[in-house]
């Protein structure tokens, strides 16, 4: 006897126009007097790897993160954080100083 097979066959499948797990809902937040668009990104929709300002370290593929940038920036001025980073950037210092031989990209 053959092992039950708990999948669906056949039928279409419902198209999903809020993008998936791959990109959140937007929201807005205020910091340092100006409105910041925030989306949250799901492991699944990060494929690159990222610089985070907030503790200047690096933010690899598959990691869940938030984006943020300024409501009237433009797509340049987009920037990924850890969410932690995000949660605590008030307390963070904006000079961080890097190791010598730490890279920098």
């Amino acid at each position: 006897m053959s092992p039950r097979r708990n999948r669906q066959h056949g039928g279409a499948k419902p198209i999903d126009r809020t993008g998936g797990d791959r990109y959140g809902l937007e929201q807005t937040e205020e910091w340092r007097g100006e409105d910041w668009v925030v989306r949250q990104v799901g492991g699944g929709g990060a494929a690159k790897h990222y610089r985070c300002p907030g503790c200047d370290q690096e933010i690899p593929p598959g990691v869940p993160h938030v984006v943020a940038w300024p409501r009237h920036g433009d797509v340049d001025d987009r920037r990924h954080w850890h969410k932690a980073c995000w949660n605590a950037r008030d307390r963070r210092s904006a000079r961080l100083q890097r190791s010598r031989n730490a890279p920098r990209y």
